[in-house]
């Protein structure tokens, strides 16, 4: 875009600002939440639709013929263990590629091996048809041969899926799975009429398949050589199998379990309490199928921000408990009412019990999932064969206790818990830093409080060294002014910088709490034993664990061979430079609880660390701005755990609706 210089009356600079709203580049925070919701809406509609489709089968069918229909169907959920190894690699690879030659080169790759792939499970399903038609008591083996029919179709759907994904186009995909959902209705509906029963339901979903893989053609660039090299391919694809194979194997290895030892009317009505966990398993999906691509394609700075994982796990768990609650509450007769009479349950574990008990397990299970896949979507994820594991674990735990269809669902539940324990600890233990652990033990110069400052000049001052960033690049020409010489005393440009910086920092700055103190205080070389970094990964590496400004820069100078290059570069490019351009740079910015506690810097980490690696007379040159308050425990940049990130994503919910740009251009047009 071209840049025109500030002008409050000119009229073609505001248009420009606004025209431009929609393509500002957002946060990965933001367009994790934004991508969700797409899917969330797609997925609730296509969910509605398989609602449709799940009670018109059990009505039309009964319960003996809707566990018929059920299982054969979860045989090719089964196999969504290769069509979705396909998606999810298909999606990070694409996602990763720059060019759109480069996407289309990568996909063009995995779409030919799916098709392989799917004709090998096809004609695998047809060799032993009879051999599976006997140990799920189906009445005949051609309902295994009509499944095989849409196997040879599902599988590269997958890779078509990933594409779509891998290349933001979450509204594409979200229609596609409503009309994936229409087919398998409408068809089933029209089969079941005819007088085709189970057959009939079966071929819908075939079909089904077929039509949901042929509207989702995309349109490729031109021909380039294939970038992935074979052996990354492989590592890629063989943790996605590993991880699927896992996934699919808890979701529905029960129902083949219990088609196998429950008589078949008892088998149809665990069939349809297992669809409330597809429910709440597909919005689960819609949040890990947004947030895999992005985080995949982020930036390593946006991966390591745990404000990320804390939204989708926020998301997942809210969603998940409130359909929980619901079914809980709702009687017993809505059930009967929809499904029909023969699904009727007597006694204390009755139909809504044993749904909701279902649908909490299926909420705990989709909490690990969000935590393997976003470890997936950036490296090897060794959570993945913990999975697989307790696949093998559930289906033994279920073969030894399965008197009751409520003692089924409480083994999945028990082992679920222990499940999400497994996963969620390490990956807390490697992220996230206990207080009382970022400061090294020792003795620290209170700081000495220089003058009160306000809020405003707090924010110029943030952003004075934020505004060289992509976010801001349409505004770089046109606000340079506004941000480089403030007026602290002018409430209109207090007004714009502040939601110029929300652009950027809504979030983290909505995080700071209410009332805190700020103030300008003096830092010298005894009081730094006091100040933390900002506690993330990158600079855990370096001090071994600790966040003290005296641990990283003890790592920095004995651990340079173990440092991330790109980090490095830029600690050595602050120390070049930024020395000799100092006008231009804004405060340190600190957080605490009071002058006395640890404090830690919430804004200029690389410039506090470049100037103490320089000299450790350095820190006399730089301006420190300090943010107090009795709540700071409750903000996630100085107390970071599970109970802080909670409350942040919480807060990202809250305030996704607020657009800091359009509020922008409104104040720079009330000024022409």
């Amino acid at each position: 875009m071209t840049q025109i210089p500030f002008d409050p009356t000119n009229w073609e600079l505001q248009k420009q600002i606004v025209s431009s709203l929609t393509q500002n580049p957002k946060t990965l925070r933001a367009r994790v939440v934004s991508g969700s919701i797409v899917l969330l809406s797609g997925s609730g509609l296509a969910t509605a639709v398989n609602m449709a489709y799940n009670v018109a089968v059990a009505r039309f069918l009964g319960p003996t013929g809707f566990g018929h229909a059920t299982v054969v169907y979860t045989l090719l959920t089964l196999i969504s263990a290769v069509t979705l190894s396909f998606q999810i690699i298909s999606a990070k690879v694409v996602a990763q590629q720059d060019s759109p030659e480069g996407k289309a080169a990568v996909y063009r790759g995995f779409h030919k091996s799916s098709w392989a792939c799917g004709i090998v499970v096809a004609l695998t399903l047809l060799l032993f048809q009879r051999a599976i038609a006997d140990y799920l008591n189906l009445p005949s083996p051609v309902l295994v041969a009509i499944l095989a029919i849409g196997a040879a179709f599902y599988v590269p759907l997958g890779s078509r899926r990933g594409y779509i994904q891998g290349s933001y186009g979450f509204r594409g995909l979200a229609v596609n799975l409503v009309l994936e959902g229409m087919v398998r209705l409408g068809g089933s509906l029209l089969l079941v009429f005819l007088g085709f029963g189970v057959n009939g339901v079966i071929a819908a979903n075939a079909a089904a398949v077929a039509v949901a893989y042929l509207a989702l053609a995309p349109r490729l660039a031109g021909r380039i050589p294939n970038p992935l090299w074979t052996s990354y391919a492989i590592r890629e694809t063989s943790q996605a199998l590993i991880f699927f194979a896992g996934q699919v194997l808890i979701n529905n290895c029960d129902i083949v379990l219990v088609k196998h030892f429950f008589p078949s009317k008892m088998a149809g009505v665990y069939a349809a309490v297992a669809m409330v966990g597809r429910v709440i398993y597909s919005f689960s999906s819609a949040v890990v199928n947004s947030m895999f691509p992005l985080v995949a394609g982020g930036r390593e700075e946006e991966r390591k921000d745990l404000t990320v994982i804390a939204t989708s796990l926020t998301l997942v768990l809210g969603v998940g408990s409130v359909l929980a609650f619901g079914l809980r509450i709702a009687p017993a007769a809505v059930w009967t009412t929809f499904f029909g009479s023969g699904f009727e349950l007597a006694g204390k574990y009755s139909l809504p019990y044993l749904l909701a008990m279902y649908a909490i397990t299926t909420v705990i299970y989709s909490l690990s999932v969000v935590i393997i896949t976003y470890e997936m979507s950036y490296k090897i994820a060794n959570t993945s064969w913990v999975q697989l594991a307790f696949s093998g674990v559930l289906i033994a735990g279920i073969c030894a206790f399965h008197s009751t269809l409520q003692q089924v669902i409480l083994v999945q539940l028990v082992l679920m818990i222990v499940l999400f324990v497994l996963v969620a600890f390490p990956f807390l233990v490697n992220s996230l830093t206990d207080p009382k652990d970022l400061l090294r033990a020792g003795s620290w110069r209170p700081l000495r409080v220089i003058r009160p400052v306000s809020e405003d000049e707090v924010i110029a001052e943030f952003l004075k060294s934020d505004f060289h960033y992509p976010a801001f690049r349409q505004y770089q020409d046109s606000l340079r002014n506004l941000v480089a010489r403030p007026n602290i005393e002018d409430a209109a440009e207090n007004a714009k910088r502040r939601a110029l910086l929300f652009i950027r920092h809504l979030s983290l700055w909505k995080e700071i709490p209410v009332g805190t103190e700020w103030y300008e205080v003096e830092v010298n070389s005894a009081s730094l034993g006091g100040i933390r970094v900002f506690p993330r990964a990158q600079w855990r590496k370096i001090a071994g664990g600790h966040f003290s400004i005296d641990a990283i820069l003890e790592g920095m100078r004995k651990r340079q061979n173990a440092i991330d290059a790109t980090f490095l570069s830029k600690i050595n490019s602050i120390r070049d430079h930024f020395f000799d351009e100092e006008t231009g740079r804004g405060a340190v910015i600190l957080i605490g609880l009071n002058e006395r506690e640890p404090l830690t810097v919430l804004d200029g980490n690389h410039r506090l660390v470049a100037a103490m690696l320089e000299s450790p007379n350095r820190v006399d040159k730089l301006r420190f701005l300090c943010g107090l308050s009795p709540q700071m425990t409750e903000c996630c940049w100085y107390n970071t755990n599970l109970t802080t990130l909670f409350h942040y994503g919480r807060n990202v919910l809250t305030h996704s609706v607020r657009n800091p740009e359009a509020e922008l251009a409104r104040l720079l047009q009330s000024t022409s």
